[in-house]
């Protein structure tokens, strides 16, 4: 049962240093205010979060300065009617609201006498400023990306959609750690039942505590055993704006710089931003680049072991014997070759990650170069095999979603081992096998194959914006996402 704010100070000092004791760094600061009368307060909030509440420049301070000179009865009557005037203040009617508001970094204002407390924002807690996009770098477009302030974050999307249409939506989520998320979508766009589920898969969730958006993600998506994505993550404003005008649903959490993005298809993990601000000839030769890195990350090492030990009948007779020439002298079989330098890349590749960056960088080339040329000078590895793994680790890198790129290396050893055993066979199998998976999989009922499955679903054919990029004139029309009366978004 919520506990209302009595209005009775000395029961709500009392009660605020009983919620909050041991937390040093929660101040409360109980004053008097009234020239003649005096009329006592309390202001609480977090020591690091909250400015100086004496400052003149400051929301609180102003307050306080301007109550100081009023008499007891008039203080009183100027926060009923014009306590809201305050930027960024609210009434809260339950003790409930302003402890949550308190730790969301704000400043809380107790009257005696008034019955309600004043929620009175300040700076927040400390962060980053607005930083460039790291893992989704372009070469034009903006260079702004989100931060970890989630209230931050609906201001750049904002900043891009300025149309009261744009609504965001405030959840907490966590029972110990009272995360604040954001839902963001156009009202006239996106589906009410998706929103309406989105919101009931969240209130499902009973957890300690949200630290990422990536926790969210796999507490509510549809198939937890499939190691593909389900969100599309972002850290750039533009490209969750432009989401959102496709009526998705942008899903932003406090402390994470990464969005959620659904629904989502295979074809919108291989998009980047920067297929839209270009001509759509390099658009489309760039998506077909990428769908070749899909291969290659995939299938590279076991088409090379199902090629050269079980049919090497469909090389040419010089590159068979080339091969065989350098592989004399390799003690390890082709399979035991390849898992080794599969190993030696995923083990440069943490080491790299996990070091600071300049150094992080040099291992992983100097890394590739020296333990290569050593291995190959040793004649542990044939030298066919270090370009094999280059092919492999270059079309792993060319996947402009890290999540859908990090799938395709754990899948790859199966295909390996179905190409080491089966030849052909297994390669075709293993083919048959990921597609089978990837056409059952739905994001929030939209096929994962979209739209080269279900590609004239509800009547809309999305084959102008799959490999190939359509001239942004003839695309006029929006994705499957939006609601089938608002698919129409430009006329000549």
């Amino acid at each position: 049962m919520a506990e209302h704010i009595s209005g009775n100070m000395d029961q709500m000092e009392e009660r605020l240093r009983q919620l909050c004791q041991g937390c040093d760094d929660i101040i409360l600061r109980p004053m008097c205010l009234g020239a003649k009368s005096r009329i006592r307060c309390l202001v609480v909030y977090v020591e690091a979060a909250t400015s100086n509440m004496m400052l003149e420049d400051s929301v609180i301070g102003k307050l306080l300065n301007h109550l100081w000179e009023l008499d007891g009865p008039q203080i009183l009557r100027t926060v009923e009617e014009n306590g809201l005037g305050i930027s960024d203040a609210k009434e809260l009617e339950t003790m409930e609201e302003a402890m949550a508001a308190l730790l969301a970094g704000n400043a809380i204002f107790f009257l005696d006498g008034y019955t309600k407390a004043l929620k009175i924002g300040s700076k927040g807690y400390p962060g980053m400023g607005v930083p460039k996009a790291d893992s989704e770098k372009g070469l034009r477009g903006s260079k702004e990306a989100f931060t970890e302030s989630v209230k931050m974050n609906t201001a750049l999307v904002r900043k891009r959609l300025r149309t009261e249409k744009l609504k965001v939506e405030e959840l907490f989520l966590g029972e110990r750690s009272n995360t604040l998320l954001a839902l963001v979508y156009m009202e006239e766009l996106a589906y009410p039942g998706l929103v309406e589920e989105i919101r009931q898969r969240i209130a499902a969730i009973h957890t300690d505590g949200i630290l990422d958006s990536g926790i969210v993600e796999q507490l509510t998506q549809d198939v937890w055993y499939s190691p593909f994505p389900q969100f599309q993550t972002t850290e750039r404003p533009d490209r969750a704006a432009a989401a959102v005008l496709e009526g998705r649903i942008l899903l932003l959490c406090d402390n994470s710089p990464v969005a959620l993005l659904l629904p989502t298809t295979m074809n919108s993990l291989l998009q980047t931003g920067d297929d839209y601000y270009g001509h759509f000839e390099i658009a489309s030769l760039l998506r077909c680049i990428r769908y070749l890195a899909v291969f290659l990350a995939f299938s590279m090492p076991g088409l090379y072991l199902a090629v050269t030990g079980f049919h090497p009948q469909v090389l040419p007779t010089n590159l068979v014997l080339s091969m065989a020439e350098a592989r004399k002298g390799v003690p390890f079989p082709a399979m035991a070759e390849v898992l080794l330098m599969e190993i030696s890349l995923e083990l440069m590749r943490e080491a790299g990650l996990r070091m600071p960056g300049p150094i992080g960088n040099m291992i992983g080339i100097v890394g590739g170069l020296i333990i290569g040329q050593a291995a190959v000078t040793a004649n542990l590895i044939s030298p066919i095999i270090v370009i094999v793994e280059a092919l492999t680790a270059l079309g792993s890198f060319s996947i402009p979603n890290e999540e859908l790129s990090e799938a395709f290396r754990i899948l790859k050893y199966g295909m390996i081992f179905l190409c080491g055993f089966l030849g052909l066979y297994g390669f075709a199998a293993g083919w048959l096998l990921l597609l089978v998976h990837l056409a059952g999989l739905k994001s929030f009922g939209i096929p994962y194959l979209m739209p080269f499955a279900a590609g004239e679903r509800d009547g809309i054919s999305g084959w102008n914006d799959g490999i190939l990029r359509a001239p942004i004139r003839r695309m006029n029309r929006r994705p499957v996402y939006a609601r089938r009366e608002q698919r129409t978004k430009s006329r000549k």
